[in-house]
């Protein structure tokens, strides 16, 4: 077991080491991916598709999202547990924002949260940090705000959108975030970004100038049954291997075939 990963030695990586982040909803899961060495373990909102069967991130709950990063925390010794606060538990006022960061923390084990949005998130981010509890940020296409992007699609092509995420990723270092995730956009914006700011950037979909890289857990298994985005790499096709355990399993209990003598007392 190494060293705890904590918020100040995330930001420390900046131009040192490459951070590696993956999602967890569950404490096997999360075991896995601690004794596999992940820095950082996000409990990421896009459960709301992986685990709870929604199509946008949208409608989970704090109560939903509470109760599968305690489960995570329960799993993870080393990794830093980030929890994404969900949508409508932090935009409606600052002190909103500071007691559900602070329920994060104090009910489910986290030790950060990560909220979505830019300059517009200043004000919230330091209050929360002022209360002790670091702040993730998260830029570029923010899945909370599909209904004003009107679908998934890259930001900041135009050199005004570019120049706003510029300013944004700014704004957030300023406002004490300790790194700032960049999900897709263009290579060279996730490059200037990364440059221009102070703390480390985690790109999804951002190129490889990012300080670090974050995936959907589920998307890398091949465990998602929709469609995965282009910077979805799958590592593994466990998905077709469940459905193989399970059918063989199955046929061997219609068959009278299992339990036999060695599995049997």
């Amino acid at each position: 077991m190494g060293e705890k990963w904590t918020a100040v030695r995330i930001r420390g990586c900046k131009g040192a080491e490459r951070i590696v982040c993956l999602t967890a909803h569950d404490y096997s899961v999360a075991r896995v991916l601690d004794e596999a060495g992940i820095h950082l373990v996000l409990v990421g909102d896009s459960l709301a598709m992986t685990a709870l069967g929604y199509q946008t991130t949208l409608p989970v709950t704090m109560r939903e999202m509470l109760h599968h990063t305690a489960a995570v925390a329960r799993g993870v010794r080393s990794a830093l547990v980030v929890a994404d606060m969900p949508f409508m538990s932090y935009q409606e006022s600052v002190e909103q924002a500071v007691r559900n960061a602070g329920r994060f923390i104090k009910s489910a084990g986290a030790d950060a949260v990560k909220l979505e949005g830019g300059a517009l998130r200043v004000p919230a981010i330091k209050a929360i940090t002022a209360n002790g509890i670091p702040v993730l940020g998260h830029i570029g296409l923010t899945p909370q705000s599909i209904r004003e992007f009107g679908s998934y699609r890259v930001q900041g092509r135009e050199t005004e959108t570019a120049a706003k995420l510029v300013d944004d990723a700014r704004a957030l270092e300023d406002a004490g975030a300790f790194a700032v995730v960049l999900e897709c956009m263009p290579v060279e914006l996730g490059r200037r970004i990364t440059a221009g700011v102070g703390i480390p950037t985690i790109g999804i979909g951002a190129g490889p100038h990012c300080d670090g890289q974050v995936l959907v857990t589920h998307d890398l298994l091949g465990l998602y049954a929709g469609k995965s985005p282009k910077f979805a790499k799958r590592y593994a096709d466990l998905g077709s291997e469940m459905k193989r355990a399970v059918a063989s399993y199955r046929d061997e209990v219609a068959g009278g075939v299992f339990p036999d003598a060695d599995h049997s007392y």
